[in-house]
């Protein structure tokens, strides 16, 4: 059977995805993330563990895990037969990667960064609407989780109407069904009032 030279895209995305940069930060400063806060090695508990500039280098470089490789296989093979199918194999294994790292015995984090990284470059449009739930729960509830729910579920539905085709819409709600599996626990925290809320009081 013939291996297409494209399966380089989807391979390098998982690697590169299942890179643990909140880990490796942590890790630096002589911590063990995934022992600390949530235990998640996602820039929500870094910035909890270790404060707003580790977050946002972390946030940073999540979303750089999907957001690279994405534009990387989108305009190395643009025009070519089957690029869509390529890009969407690519986008979510950069998200896979992120949450079943085969550098944590596959486990991983939640996939929201990388996964608002894997879009940037398919659908701006998308990604820019669906930050508006985000920011409208986070900002009303606190609740990050909730608002990243919202954010991935709205996301294949906003691709739909700006930016339509098959594979991405697939691969768009095989991601978001891969981060609420990812936030189960969340979900039942939520779901018994119990969830930890940005707010204060």
């Amino acid at each position: 059977m013939e291996v297409r030279a494209e399966i380089i895209w989807p391979v390098c995305a998982y690697l590169t995805g299942a890179i643990p940069f909140g880990l490796l930060i942590a890790r630096f400063r002589g911590l063990d993330l995934l022992s600390q806060g949530s235990g998640n090695i996602g820039a929500t508990n870094v910035t909890r563990v270790m404060g707003k500039r580790l977050g946002i280098i972390t946030l940073l470089a999540d979303v750089s895990k999907g957001l690279l490789l994405v534009a990387g296989c989108i305009w190395f093979l643009d025009g070519t037969q089957g690029t869509d199918l390529w890009v969407a194999a690519t986008g979510l294994a950069a998200v896979s990667g992120h949450c079943y790292s085969v550098f944590l015995k596959f486990r991983g984090g939640k996939g929201v960064a990388t996964a608002a990284g894997v879009f940037i470059p398919i659908c701006p449009a998308a990604v820019c609407l669906a930050v508006i739930p985000f920011f409208l729960i986070v900002k009303k509830w606190g609740f990050v989780s909730a608002g990243s729910l919202a954010a991935s579920a709205a996301v294949p539905l906003l691709l739909h109407f700006f930016c339509p085709s098959m594979e991405l819409e697939i691969m768009a709600w095989l991601i978001a069904g891969i981060i609420w599996i990812k936030h189960r626990d969340n979900i039942g925290r939520l779901l018994r009032g119990e969830e930890k809320s940005w707010k204060k009081g």
